[in-house]
């Protein structure tokens, strides 16, 4: 347990014992399959603790330029990069930093196929099973309608694999390992003929592994069934699973003030520091609190900008809350860091660690030149 009093806030706070915890389920993984774990910097990228997660998974995964070059740097172990698109003035240097180049198209592939294999890099293509297993998040369902990600089995040119070594999919967000068989079966079902030609295969994230109630002798399960069908080497690039449950964030009451119930207003913002709350929608765990009415005082907590919806949410508690009160958010180490953002000049939360021993460590703290630098 964090103490609170002790932190200036806004602040994110990463639990380095729990974020060990969430490692060492992983390694055990990777050992008693042989598989290989990335992380997906999507969710978490506080690079300072990089030399912490390289001792326990095989890599990074990334999504452009930036990320690409942020895990060569701070983690410098193998390095995957997929994106819907590359541009052209980018290319060469993300070759430079990535082991496995993977494309979203035949057209993206025609255009940077000899770039790749001339710099020694492997090659994959995204595709796109066409199972849908996710409920009511369609943003982020990359199986739904319409949608731009991964090649769909009645486009993919089977005559064009010059050069292509392995497949990628990523159809999960926040799933147990049940949505993964049933996302295999049908990549097996589409795709059967062309793993069969393969080298690796990368079932990307939304794994949540490290979740106490997650099946992992299912998910090792269908990591071995590929791995004797075909003779692949497995990739995965949770990124959740990495950090998940392993942060806080911590804020201050500032006012509270009355209008269908009381509304306390903090210094942290749903909209700024934790925009999945407004995107999922997501209600964040707070401690010691409990849903509206299971406790006696029921607040609505929302923030200081000028945007009406900018809330985070009812939570009820044993003790009325008091201005300068200090209230922690769990959950808050991933999609929080890599997502936030300084609409109304919110300050940015300042990057604690919190050691075992219990010791606080200051690793990131922001000022005016860093609202005034985005700008």
């Amino acid at each position: 347990m964090i103490d609170k009093e002790k932190i200036k806030t806004p602040c994110y706070v990463i639990d380095e014992e729990k974020l060990i915890h969430n490692l060492e389920i992983l390694k055990g993984v990777q050992e008693r399959t042989g598989c290989k774990i990335l992380l997906a910097q999507k969710a978490f990228s506080c690079y300072h603790v990089y030399n912490l997660i390289g001792n326990y998974i095989s890599g990074t995964a990334c999504s452009g330029l930036y990320e690409a070059r942020l895990g060569y740097e701070k983690m410098g172990k193998e390095n995957h990069v997929f994106s819907a698109a590359y541009r052209e003035s980018e290319i060469d240097e993300i070759i430079s930093y990535c082991d496995h180049i993977i494309f979203n198209s035949f057209g993206q592939l025609d255009k940077y196929r000899d770039k790749v294999l001339g710099a020694g890099k492997k090659i994959g293509l995204r595709i796109n099973p066409e199972c849908s297993t996710q409920e009511g998040h369609e943003i982020y369902d990359p199986c739904s309608p319409k949608s731009r990600l991964g090649i769909i089995d009645k486009n993919f040119d089977r005559s064009n694999l010059y050069g292509i070594t392995g497949l990628h999919f990523h159809t999960l967000c926040e799933q147990n390992s049940d949505d993964l068989k049933k996302t295999l079966d049908a990549v097996e079902e589409k795709f059967g003929d062309v793993l069969e030609k393969m080298e690796w295969i990368n079932f990307g994230g939304g794994h949540h592994i490290t979740r106490s109630d997650y099946d992992i002798p299912l998910l090792e399960g269908c990591i071995k069934h590929i791995q004797e069908k075909y003779g692949l080497e497995v990739f995965l690039e949770p990124g959740e699973a990495v950090a998940l449950n392993a942060g806080y964030l911590v804020t201050e009451v500032l006012d509270i003030i009355e209008n269908d119930m009381p509304i306390a207003i903090l210094d942290t913002s749903a909209a700024c520091h934790m925009p999945d709350v407004l995107e999922m929608p997501y209600r964040p765990p707070l401690q010691d609190s409990g849903k509206s009415g299971e406790k006696q005082y029921t607040y609505r907590l929302g923030s200081q900008t000028c945007l009406a919806g900018d809330s985070i949410g009812e939570y009820s508690f044993d003790n009325p809350l008091n201005i300068g009160d200090k209230l922690v958010f769990g959950d808050m180490a991933i999609y929080s860091m890599v997502k936030n953002n300084t609409f109304n000049g919110m300050p940015l939360p300042s990057i604690i660690l919190n050691k075992p021993d219990g010791n606080l460590v200051t690793l990131k703290t922001f000022c005016y030149d860093d609202f005034k630098s985005r700008l």
